[in-house]
């Protein structure tokens, strides 16, 4: 293996995506290449701030493939995957960050190497919504190695640190500088980033995310899922209980009323603020789909609201059919409780819940669904607002759709 080779290779393919792909090009060169020692890199590595490679790897890849890699570990950082694990298993975050980033490269025309992680079931989907799918004992393994953030202690897929400096929190001790190239046997694994740098590389790349595409824009060289992607990314993000409690506030909102005053009150109409209550129907998704744990959580927030705005809340719970001993009945100062079992776990079906609703003498203010929406649909959209919570990349025919995952 000559490394001149090798640096020669890594910037033609570089250059290539600058001229051909500017927006992922102009990614690529905000990351310094270094060679890394092949005990810690087995292909190559990025930690957000500089990107690694074995040399003999990249000896062994054409150039097309090369340029698979380089944006494939650029896509990594402008996506901001070293920021937003949490809680989430490494192995199955860094797994469902490769099955995220793939089908975009692979339908923007480059060339994968062996060993890449790709899935039609997965296209169009964000890391997110890939986590839950990816079994918890995985044998799938990324191509790259995600060196940003530490494994948890239940990460069982990852080896065990080798040593006792590698298992010290980033708040045992300050952070190391960036590791450095040898001559000879290449870089060290540098340490992973503190919270503040997380934070901060996020901002930064996703300044660098929105030049980018500016520039590949103009240039007319910017592929419909990427240009997709970047909008999505790019939009102020609001959390699923703050846009719930905005579609069901907007519902709610107090009006003025002309309503003739007592007889003892001035001959004069005057308008006066009159807060009225709501009807909510609160349908759930018992097909299988749905965990006990979602469930309860998006009850909490529904009870919450309610109380707040005065809202009599019909519980809903259907798969194929309602379930039994539907409707539940819930006024403004009652706890929203689930009855304790449901007797689901069928397909699904949204007619039944559309149908008791519209059967009613007066139509509620808003139906609510919480649904991984796979099922069928009513033909026709109802008369009151409709407000689809949905876990999952199913989209709905009508109505308003907020994202749950």
């Amino acid at each position: 293996m000559n490394q001149d080779s090798v640096e020669r290779k890594l910037s033609a393919a570089r250059t290539r995506l600058v001229l051909d792909k500017p927006f992922l090009g102009a990614l690529v060169l905000r990351l310094p290449l270094i060679m890394a020692n092949p005990e810690w890199c087995a292909t190559t590595a990025t930690n957000a701030k500089k990107l690694y490679y074995n040399a003999d790897y990249i000896d062994a890849l054409n150039i097309d493939q090369v340029q698979f890699i380089l944006a494939h570990e650029a896509l990594h950082c402008a996506l901001s995957h070293f920021a937003r694990r949490q809680h989430r298993n490494k192995h199955r975050w860094d797994v469902a960050c490769d099955y995220a980033i793939n089908p975009l490269l692979l339908q923007d025309g480059l060339k994968a190497p062996p060993g890449m992680l790709s899935s039609l079931e997965f296209s169009d989907m964000t890391a997110e919504e890939i986590y839950p799918c990816i079994e918890e004992n995985t044998k799938d393994q990324p191509m790259d190695q995600h060196i940003y953030d530490q494994s948890e202690p239940d990460d069982t897929n990852q080896p065990p640190p080798e040593t006792e400096e590698n298992t010290q929190g980033e708040h045992d001790k300050p952070p190391e500088p960036d590791a450095e190239p040898d001559p000879d046997s290449g870089a060290s694994q540098p340490p992973p980033l503190t919270g503040a740098e997380q934070d901060a590389l996020s901002i930064q790349w996703q300044q660098r995310l929105a030049g980018a595409a500016q520039q590949a824009i103009q240039a007319g060289k910017m592929n419909g899922a990427l240009a997709r992607l970047v909008d999505h990314l790019l939009q102020p993000k609001l959390p699923w209980r703050m846009l719930l409690a905005k579609y069901m506030t907007a519902t709610a909102r107090d009006d003025y009323s002309y309503m003739r005053p007592s007889r003892r009150a001035s001959d004069a109409i005057m308008p006066s603020l009159r807060s009225s209550q709501i009807n909510v129907v609160v349908a759930i998704d018992t097909s299988g789909s749905i965990a006990q744990t979602e469930m309860d959580a998006f009850l909490a927030e529904i009870d919450a609201l309610k109380g707040q705005m005065r809202a009599r809340l019909t519980l809903l719970a259907c798969d194929a059919t309602l379930a039994k001993g539907a409707p539940w009945v819930f006024e403004p100062w009652d706890t929203l409780t689930l009855p304790e079992k449901f007797k689901g776990g069928g397909g699904t079906d949204f007619t039944p819940v559309f149908d008791w609703a519209n059967a009613q003498t007066i139509a509620p203010d808003m139906l609510l669904y919480f649904t991984d929406a796979e099922g069928k649909f009513p033909t026709q959209e109802p008369i009151y607002p409709t407000l689809w919570l949905v876990k999952g990349k199913q989209k709905v025919p009508f109505g308003q759709r907020i994202q749950l995952n």
